[in-house]
């Protein structure tokens, strides 16, 4: 949108007579409370669905009863901060939901924040956290049952796996799938296995749930049906394939399996190289060798993409295979949401995307249905002390990335000399190691825990954490030095030298400021550091005309002695000097 049709929503926004369920007015002068703006995001969602409208507005920086502006300072002066929002909201969030924009608005009133929000989709109701909120006219509450209902049933669901191929057979299956299928069955259900030998095929794949009736489904033509019965689910694909990629990221080789899976996923994992991998000893901390990848972990991941594909969309599943690394993508969205509530929960799933082929795979001990698998394989890795498996829901699929191998041998040595850490603040850690977001709950207990410190975006691992691992000198780099230091070195530098223009000043300070700021957030820092020294202290201003090419020098009465030393205590004894420290990259206008 447009600044001009931004500013003519606002103005229609704040005419309405009172506040709508979908449209809610904060002042937010300082900021919002995060946890609450997801409710609120989860509540206009379903009343923006329940009340036909494509979307819903949360408008930070207008007073909520007269409308006026009074101005609103939530992430200010950092865009990417504000922007990252949309990630932190669709981690909680049912299908990862998130906003469709989010605007600013400058007047002279102050600054206005317009989060523009999404309807529900049809016949699915967006929870946050877990649970789903709705309004009483103005007051935020839980989405009362009949509310939850109504846009459940907006999209009748058809279970695709369980669609009946009406001229299929029993001919069409594998005998060699259907003996495996037989053989998984009474592992699975030992007390049946005598039962299990005198069922006829009809029978054991009726009590198996993988037909109806001894008609063919398409989840048996998915797990036991011959190569050549693959037409019957048309325009669907029951293919896995296996592509082995070079470190430039060409591919080596590659494979093509279709159904039946029960027996493609065993080829799969043939497939796989994988190989050992040897630890640097350190003490007796590591084992000496493992495999690259926990067979488990291999198998479950394969398995989640054969249960979960959305097989109406033609896709097929994808198994890259890269030296340290395995890639698993399918086709579709994640259906418990984020990642982060199955490893909380650790609970069985209310919705699936085929439940009938799920249902099929349990029962054939192919998967786990009971909440657990993607827990084991977070615990797998943990055990390996291997980075956590990365997931990523963009580009409408699931990309599972499994490395194998240790990413960071510091972060290795911290989790093998902390098992008391738990697996949600592992996955945290985790977060931190790869330089990934954290979620402000998640940050707060990191730093309760003393395991972390610094301003996000620039999180860093504690000194006590630092100190434990090895890592003093990473700690110090990363955290480089307090103002004063950087303030003392550029007046000194000018003290020598007479003056030192803009890019004299980058020269002097750039390669000494923490290695955790990228070039553009180096340079803001600079330019608040000259702001400190010219504006704040006075001991330096600009010389030359152009206030685009300062040239900087000392001015005559502040560049030392007693009254310059005085003046400087007193701005240490200000906390709002105080509160500018090396983690603070934000623009000071």
């Amino acid at each position: 949108m447009t600044e001009a049709q931004l500013i003519q929503k606002l103005t229609e926004l704040r005419s309405l007579p009172a506040e709508t369920e979908v449209v809610e007015f904060k002042e937010a002068k300082t900021g919002y409370d995060f946890t609450k703006l997801g409710k609120y995001f989860s509540a206009l969602c379903n009343e923006a669905n329940l009340k036909g409208k494509p979307e819903a507005w949360l408008v930070f920086g207008v007073e909520n009863k007269k409308r006026d502006i009074v101005g609103s300072l939530f992430r200010h002066n950092n865009r990417p901060y504000l922007d990252s929002l949309k990630g932190e909201i669709a981690n909680k969030t049912t299908n990862r939901i998130t906003f469709i924009e989010i605007y600013e608005l400058d007047f002279a009133e102050g600054r206005v924040v317009m989060l523009q929000i999404p309807a529900a989709p049809k016949g699915m109701p967006i929870a946050w956290d877990g649970h789903y909120y709705g309004r009483d006219g103005e007051e935020l509450s839980p989405l009362n049952t009949e509310e939850y209902e109504r846009i459940r049933k907006q999209a009748t669901q058809t279970d695709w796996s369980a669609t009946i191929c009406e001229e299929a057979t029993l001919d069409d299956l594998d005998p060699i799938a259907i003996a495996k299928a037989r053989e998984n069955y009474k592992n699975k259900y030992p007390e049946q296995a005598t039962d299990v030998d005198i069922w006829n095929d009809t029978k054991f794949l009726n009590k198996a749930k993988v037909t109806i009736k001894g008609k063919i489904t398409k989840a048996a033509i998915i797990l036991l049906g011959k190569p050549e019965a693959e037409h019957f689910i048309n325009p669907a694909e029951a293919k896995i394939r296996w592509i082995l990629k070079e470190k430039d990221g060409n591919e080596k080789d590659y494979e093509i399996f279709c159904c039946p899976f029960l027996l493609s996923v065993d080829e799969v994992f043939k497939k796989i190289r994988n190989l050992k991998y040897r630890y640097i000893r350190d003490n007796s901390l590591f084992p000496e060798e493992v495999d690259q990848y926990e067979p488990y972990v291999i198998r479950e991941a394969i398995n989640n993409c054969i249960a979960h594909q959305d097989y109406s969309c033609g896709g097929r599943i994808n198994v890259v295979e890269k030296d340290d690394e395995l890639i698993f993508t399918n086709v579709g969205s994640f259906i418990p949401g984020t990642v982060d509530n199955v490893i909380r929960e650790d609970a069985p799933e209310e919705m699936y995307r085929n439940p009938f082929l799920a249902t099929a795979m349990f029962n054939l001990k192919m998967v786990d249905t009971i909440g657990s698998g993607i827990r084991r394989m977070f615990t797998y890795q943990r055990k390996r002390f291997f980075p956590m498996p990365d997931f990523d829901f963009s580009g409408g699929k699931v990309k599972v990335t499994i490395t194998g191998k240790v990413l960071d041998l510091n972060y290795a040595r911290m989790l093998a000399q902390n098992p008391e850490l738990g697996l949600e603040e592992i996955v945290m850690l985790d977060k931190v190691q790869k330089r990934n977001p954290l979620l402000e709950e998640e940050l707060k207990l990191l730093r309760q825990k003393g395991l972390v410190e610094g301003k996000k975006p620039n999180i860093i691992i504690s000194a006590k954490v630092a100190q434990s691992t090895g890592q003093k000198a990473v700690y110090t780099k990363y955290k480089a030095f307090n103002n004063r230091y950087y303030l003392d070195l550029v007046v000194k530098a000018i003290k020598q030298h007479g003056s030192l223009n803009r890019k004299e000043v980058d020269e002097l300070l750039m390669d000494k400021l923490s290695d955790r700021l990228n070039e553009t957030q180096k340079r803001t820092k600079i330019r608040n550091l000259l702001y400190i020294l010219s504006k704040k202290e006075k001991t330096i201003r600009n010389s030359a005309k152009s206030t685009k090419d300062p040239v900087w020098v000392l001015n005559k009465d502040r560049a030392g002695g007693t009254e310059d030393r005085e003046d400087r205590n007193k701005d240490r004894a200000n906390p709002k000097y105080r509160a500018t420290d090396t983690d603070n990259d934000s623009v000071i206008d």
